[in-house]
């Protein structure tokens, strides 16, 4: 890792062992970076291997595809939030230049009959690559696993009953991010590739980029390279459980730079999941975070309402 000391290291195989004291060690672990840096990288976090390959492997195939095939899966009435968004239509809130990507949305698939399904639009379907639907879908799955289980940590943490969230994401309006930063061709306005920006969600899971670039703002506002190894997965705490926790739990600016140039003639993949709740669960400050040194920092908001707002901020909403 590029710098031990920003980014902590947790084993999620700690907190499903079933060892009372391991568990107890993961909880407290987790929730000091929480409170600290925001950020943490994740062994032992369940999605396969192979099937983190395969993705990456059928998302370089997707965006290998000629612009007007891509284009097909781009749906202006979804605001981004499922199928494909092209280059230069997202930016990060409060600055004006587009941020220099494309990428692709899939979000949650209610197999219950839940009426929460009513919601959410239908995944988009990619025809040239068949196996792309099942395996975002699988790997959806996966990260949602993954994500539920730190987020009975991040209970068990903030006092509250382990299995707090585990409704509250039940078929969640959570998104899984194909990202594709392509080649720089001529001498970019800036060093940025995404500028510098929080996460909307309650935490998010990523896996892998293939090519370096993500930074963190530390609390001495020095940039801190991020590099995973390849087998942990960077997980991050977002807005929403800032929000909750009444920002006991800090949700961490980051951003991607440019490569170095002779590295300019690369792309770079990155597969973010943005783990949410339900539109109707409710962002009040938990009242276990609030008192007199830390008075109430939020008005009360839904979480539906909180992302409706940040899409209009970051431009993908009218």
């Amino acid at each position: 890792m590029a710098n031990q000391h920003s980014i902590p290291s947790v084993d999620l195989a700690d907190f499903t062992s079933g060892d009372p004291q391991r568990k107890a060690a993961f909880v407290a672990q987790l929730g000091e970076a929480y409170e600290t840096v925001g950020f943490v990288a994740v062994k032992n976090h369940g999605i396969p291997d192979q099937l983190i390959a395969d993705l990456y492997k059928y998302v370089q195939e997707f965006f290998a595809l000629p612009f007007d095939t891509k284009h097909q899966y781009e749906i202006p009435e979804l605001a981004g939030q499922r199928g494909y968004t092209s280059f230069g239509k997202e930016h990060a809130k409060g600055f004006d230049a587009p941020d220099l990507k494309e990428f692709f949305q899939f979000g949650q698939t209610v197999e219950d009959n839940d009426p929460v399904g009513k919601e959410y639009p239908d995944n988009v379907s990619v025809a040239e690559v068949p196996q792309f639907t099942p395996t975002f879908f699988q790997a959806f799955r996966g990260f949602e696993k993954s994500g539920r289980a730190l987020l009975q940590a991040i209970a068990i943490h903030l006092g509250l009953d382990e299995f707090y969230f585990d409704d509250k994401i039940h078929n969640g309006n959570s998104i899984l991010r194909a990202i594709h930063y392509p080649p720089i061709t001529q001498e970019p306005k800036s060093a940025i590739r995404a500028e510098q920006h929080e996460d909307i969600n309650l935490i998010t899971l990523l896996v892998g980029a293939s090519a370096d670039g993500l930074q963190i703002l530390d609390k001495h506002n020095n940039w801190v390279p991020v590099t995973s190894l390849p087998e942990q997965i960077v997980v991050n705490v977002g807005d929403m459980l800032q929000r909750l926790t009444n920002n006991r739990m800090k949700s961490t600016t980051h951003r991607v730079v440019n490569p170095p140039r002779e590295k300019w003639n690369t792309s770079r993949y990155s597969i973010p999941f943005f783990l949410h709740p339900k539109s109707t669960v409710r962002l009040d400050c938990l009242p276990s975070c609030v008192d007199a040194q830390h008075p109430l920092a939020y008005e009360p908001v839904t979480a539906g309402e909180y992302l409706d707002e940040r899409l209009r901020e970051i431009g993908l909403k009218k």
